[in-house]
């Protein structure tokens, strides 16, 4: 398979036309560069892999906020993290 080196251009074109994987590559970019305001505003647009990306992050760090903030903007799996880390791994009997 090819390698192909997709300009951001180009891609920011096919996200804003509607195009999830154009979206995913961008936020995997913005992850590589470590760019956490685009990975935030790709999450706005509705990337659920800047989500992903985001929440990864977060929780590593244990940034409660961080992970409410994902929450809110529509990430349901950074609300399950945030639920995991405020019951400090507590298992249920």
């Amino acid at each position: 398979m090819e390698n192909m080196n997709i300009d951001r251009e180009t891609l920011r074109e096919l996200a804003d036309a509607g195009n999830e994987s154009a979206l995913d590559r961008l936020a995997d970019l913005a992850d590589e560069a470590g760019d956490l305001d685009e990975l935030s505003e790709l999450l706005d647009e509705g990337s659920q892999r800047a989500g992903l990306l985001l929440t990864r992050r977060a929780a590593a760090a244990r940034d409660l906020r961080e992970l409410q903030r994902i929450t809110d903007a529509g990430y349901d799996e950074a609300g399950s993290e945030l639920d995991r880390l405020l019951k400090g791994h507590r298992q249920e009997p």
